[in-house]
């Protein structure tokens, strides 16, 4: 179902796909269309423990997503929605959110980090 996934996504995701692929985001590694515990990610950053979801009109107000969210958080993930229309209008608004809060996780990951 996930490969399906990945050859029908939508233009937004297309689009996002296209930001993060290769490691061309800050170097981070993400993967799409990634089943885990019985939840298909649209994406996953695995080292930032970030998961980033693009959704339709059909997930507002989902109690399915927030169960769904509840679920990894319980897990050490983030998880960072947009919806499609923001992706398409506002990539590089989208990018630098995801890249706030990549920087956000790691330091809090480790506050005691110093440069010298």
């Amino acid at each position: 179902f996930a490969r399906a996934m990945r050859a029908d996504a939508t233009k937004a995701e297309n689009i996002l796909w296209q930001v993060l692929r290769n490691r061309q985001l800050e170097g981070l590694k993400f993967k799409r269309q990634v089943p885990l515990d019985g939840y298909i990610l649209d994406f996953v950053c695995f080292e930032a423990r970030l998961i980033v979801e693009v959704d339709g009109g059909q997930h507002s107000e989902s109690e399915r997503d927030a169960g769904r969210d509840r679920h990894f958080a319980m897990k050490g993930f983030r998880t960072l929605r947009f919806w499609n229309d923001e992706v398409v209008r506002n990539i590089d608004g989208v990018c630098l959110t995801i890249l706030a809060e990549v920087r956000k996780g790691s330091s809090q990951a480790n506050p005691l980090s110093c440069d010298f």
